[in-house]
């Protein structure tokens, strides 16, 4: 090993995920010396409340409250705060000090990512966040590195384990969404606010992430359209499960063609129907799973824990030996690449497929005017179940009103004109009501 000097390490923030970086710091510092060709010296780590009880035992004397004083000192910064503020101001100290930063910081980096990119870039320092998306799944790097001589084409994620716990419940213990969702908190899946997850808004900073690396564009958070998994009901992961699909809430990103033809990207985040055979169907629990098509490499599947302090702390530690390898071997950081920044469609203009419930009046001609709305607005259908609730002549002297369940599949077709069916549906008086919309996705 060379004699090169000690890199000193601050941590800022000793979390789940914290506490355990601090922990596989110390107790590897010797293999981890070996591995880097320098020692990787822990000088301290900077918290709210010294005196807070954590999940691992560390030294007293490295925890402070003076952030800017242990920032000042290092030469590899940490930071596993979480949010906005304080973690942006303290990553850019860092960053035009000439420190390199690993950060977890989902939110941070799809919102502020360009900004603290270009700053590293000024400084000849390096900004990694290999767990910021997909917990101990190394994505960040196979997509920039790995994959970099190639052309990723699309990428189907699974990247909220809350979400995935939840949708596997209901597929394979017949849970409804609330008792899903009770089991995924009292597990410690979900938060007390399940709110970020649910919603949707936490796989919505990753598909940002994911995107803006795959295409090489900025692409901003408030771009990628949204939707969460409070409006799944069990009658559609029932549906689903019937016509050979699992559900599961995706993030995609796609290099697509827009109405000129020309290049450009899409990144959305929502409930999906995956074909039961494809690889991501058989993704269970909180685990995460990226799927990822490119031209040369043809498809590939990174899977493992998408959260867990000990499991992120893995990604952690790779992003610090990186780093700290860097450092070692001199020369500036990598910049990040944005070289093409292609234009980011709106929802509006992706071609999807839809899967779509309704109740109907069982009365002749009904399924002809339904057609009709569809090839109204240019979308073709391409499956149709049809169900008659049997009904129970005891329960009332009057007759039943005659009502019919369908589920209608589509050809691909613009979200524009998908859209239109269902507001069409939804205002025809033979439509009783849409029970259910579900895009379809597959391999491309």
């Amino acid at each position: 090993m060379s004699q090169h000097e000690p890199l000193k390490v601050a941590l800022l923030g000793a979390g789940s995920v914290g506490s355990q970086v601090a922990r596989l710091l110390l107790e590897g510092r010797d293999e981890l010396a070996h591995r880097v060709g320098a020692e990787l010296e822990l000088i301290g780590i900077a918290v709210r409340n010294v005196d807070a009880k954590r999940d691992v035992d560390l030294p007293s004397e490295l925890f402070t409250t003076d952030a800017e004083s242990l920032i000042a000192r290092a030469d590899l910064v940490v930071e596993l705060i979480g949010g906005i503020e304080p973690a942006r101001t303290r990553i850019r100290t860092a960053l035009e000090r000439g420190a390199d930063v690993v950060t977890a910081n989902k939110a941070l980096i799809a919102t502020h990512g360009p900004e603290l990119f270009a700053i590293a870039q000024e400084r000849g320092a390096q900004l990694n966040y290999e767990a910021a998306v997909a917990g101990a799944i190394p994505i960040i790097r196979p997509l920039r590195d790995s994959l970099a001589g190639d052309q990723v084409t699309r990428i189907l994620g699974i990247v909220n384990g809350t979400t995935n716990f939840i949708l596997d419940r209901m597929h394979e213990r017949g849970d409804s969404p609330a008792e899903a969702l009770r089991i995924a908190t009292e597990l410690g899946y979900a938060e007390a606010d399940p709110t970020a997850d649910i919603e949707g808004f936490d796989a919505q900073q990753k598909a940002a992430i994911l995107a803006s690396i795959a295409f090489h564009t900025t692409v901003p958070v408030d771009s990628v359209y949204r939707e969460g998994i409070t409006a799944v009901t069990s009658e559609q992961i029932k549906a689903a499960t019937r016509a050979g699909y699992v559900v599961k809430l995706l993030a995609i990103c796609e290099k697509v063609q827009n109405e000129a033809g020309e290049a450009a990207v899409s990144a959305r985040v929502h409930p999906a129907l995956v074909p039961a055979a494809h690889p991501l169907a058989a993704v269970h629990g909180g685990n995460n799973a990226v799927f990822i098509e490119s031209m040369a490499a043809g498809d590939l599947m990174f899977y493992g824990a998408g959260a867990g302090g000990v499991e992120t702390a893995s990604a952690v530690l790779g992003d610090l030996v990186s780093a700290a390898r860097r450092q070692v071997a001199g020369g500036p950081g990598l910049a990040a690449s944005r070289h093409a920044e292609l234009p980011v469609l709106p929802i509006g203009e992706v071609h999807t497929r839809y899967q779509i419930a309704l109740q109907v009046k069982d009365e002749p001609g009904v399924l002809a005017k339904i057609a009709g709305l569809f090839s109204d607005h240019g979308v073709s259908l391409a499956t149709l179940e049809q169900s008659i609730p049997e009904r129970d002549a005891s329960a009332s002297h009057e007759p039943a009103a005659a009502h019919a369940t369908l589920v209608i599949g589509t050809h691909l077709a613009a979200e524009h004109a998908l859209d239109a069916v269902v507001q069409a549906l939804s205002s025809d008086d033979s439509v009783h009501a849409v029970t259910g919309v579900l895009r379809v996705e597959s391999a491309a």
